[in-house]
């Protein structure tokens, strides 16, 4: 974290209790999913910073090999992951240093949600707490992604940036040679600067009116995991300053740097009052053991939670590929020709109006414990640099609970063995009108899957789930 006479006034505690859905509200479109982003996996990722450093004069800093060797290991690892990735070049006074930028080159490219830390030391020592603890928890929250077989609606990126201990050099370099077309798509940025001080607070940052509903995110995620957090305003001292100078969202946490932790914060968190979060902040001593492994764990997880959600989050209608429909009888104007499943999903009654036509699939509505599906096999061209489906949905239940899901319908890919749920929505996502959504089928170019619709309902108090107007389409 850059130096800064400006130290952050503390705020106090949070409280929540909601249970966070991205762009909260009645249409909501996931579920919560809050995946364990490996410690041991961080921890050895934490362990090559310390050998680089090592075998560099002690430091990984901007302009340095230690750094650039940094660099190039990051960039290793998301190459061999999948992730698109750019080593970012910049002059500073220390000489040339890098950013590395990671896509995964999935997703609607006009939603962006990124996540960074900066990647650099100090030059009086190796920086394993600051930053190399954020920098390794975004990288295996990265790898993590990319081997969970998710599929993500919005497109992620992560940035390791350099030189931040210079003045925030690498993320201001990477904002201002961003086109204003190219800005305009990030959604949020995330940022992780110092996550496992031996002395641990649990901060998440509020100096970002615009970041807010990804702040309360964050502190509710902690919350239900029975950790108190305290707001702080970091007043520029990390990577996000770069972002938030745009007007983009943004938010994140932080442990603590060379700050006194009080008799109250050691009441709620633990660890010593009176003392530093982190006596070797900027010191030859952060090293390998300058780290507490339970903040680690605690804060990986939390990062984890945000991009698995933020990668599902509906920034607005995605415009399907241009192209001919891959699926037979879309609108099932055919009755179940082409279409398996249960029988008389697919249906003219008039109880439920269809988009178009007459006929659309009506899952559920029994008011009774029960599981219906519908799907059909479809071939997506292993030429195709765009693929997605999209739907019309529209759901209504006599469910009054605007807390509660009991009912769902989950959107599905099976490939194979593997059955892959792109979306889930469920009574909370009721609406008195038909609902476009589309989602990404490009990671399953090349292949033949079947798209299915898995429809469940609890023991009473029906919710209908209506399709229309199917269509799967590859450019």
């Amino acid at each position: 974290m850059l130096k800064s006479p400006l130290y952050g006034v503390l705020g106090t505690a949070l409280v929540a209790t909601a249970v966070l859905v991205p762009g909260s509200g009645a249409q909501a479109a996931q579920t919560v999913v809050s995946p364990d982003i490996s410690v041991t996996n961080t921890k050895a990722h934490l362990d090559q910073f310390q050998s680089i450093a090592t075998a560099n004069s002690g430091n990984r800093a901007a302009g340095r090999p230690g750094y650039l060797a940094s660099a190039n290991w990051v960039k290793s690892k998301l190459d061999a992951a999948g992730y698109t990735t750019v080593l970012q070049s910049f002059s500073t006074s220390a000489g040339t240093t890098y950013n590395v930028i990671a896509e995964w080159p999935y997703g609607d490219a006009n939603h962006v949600v990124m996540a960074g830390s900066h990647l650099d030391s100090v030059s009086s020592g190796p920086g394993i707490n600051d930053n190399g603890t954020g920098s390794a928890g975004v990288l295996e929250t990265a790898l993590a992604y990319a081997a969970s077989g998710q599929v993500a609606k919005n497109r992620l990126r992560f940035g390791f940036w350099g030189a931040e201990e210079l003045g925030l050099l690498g993320s201001k370099y990477y904002v201002n040679n961003l086109p204003a077309a190219e800005r305009t798509k990030i959604e949020l940025y995330l940022n992780f600067d110092m996550i496992a001080s031996p002395n641990p607070g649990y901060f998440v940052y509020d100096d970002n009116p615009a970041g807010n509903g990804a702040r309360d995110d964050l502190t509710t995620y902690f919350t239900g995991k029975s950790i108190q957090t305290e707001y702080i305003d970091v007043q520029g001292r990390s990577d996000h300053a770069a972002f938030r100078s745009l007007g983009i969202p943004t938010a994140g946490t932080f442990s603590g740097a060379e700050g006194t932790k009080t008799s109250a914060q050691a009441t709620k968190w633990g660890g010593t009052a009176g003392a530093a979060y982190d006596a070797c902040y900027h010191r030859s001593c952060d090293t390998i053991s300058n780290i507490n492994l339970t903040s680690l764990d605690r804060q990986i997880d939390a990062i984890g939670h945000m991009i698995w959600n933020y990668a599902q989050k509906d920034y607005g209608p995605v415009t399907p590929p241009t192209g001919t429909n891959l699926l037979q009888n879309p609108g099932f104007e055919s009755g179940a020709v082409n279409w398996t499943g249960t029988s008389g999903v697919i249906t003219n009654s008039s109880s439920k109006p269809a988009r178009t036509g007459s006929y659309k699939a009506w899952l559920q509505g029994n008011g009774s414990t029960s599981t219906e599906n519908l799907g059909q096999s479809v071939a997506i061209p292993a030429s195709s640099t765009a693929a997605a489906l999209s739907l019309w949905i529209r759901i209504d239940t006599a469910e009054t609970t605007t807390s509660t899901v009991y009912d769902t319908v989950k959107v599905q890919v099976v490939d194979g063995s593997t059955t892959t749920t792109l979306a889930t929505y469920s009574n909370l996502n009721k609406s008195t009108a038909y609902v476009q959504k589309t989602l990404n089928l490009l990671p399953y170019k090349g292949k033949t899957v079947t798209i299915k619709f898995l429809g469940q309902e609890d023991s009473s108090l029906q919710t209908s789930f209506v399709i229309d107007d199917v269509a799967a389409t590859a450019s």
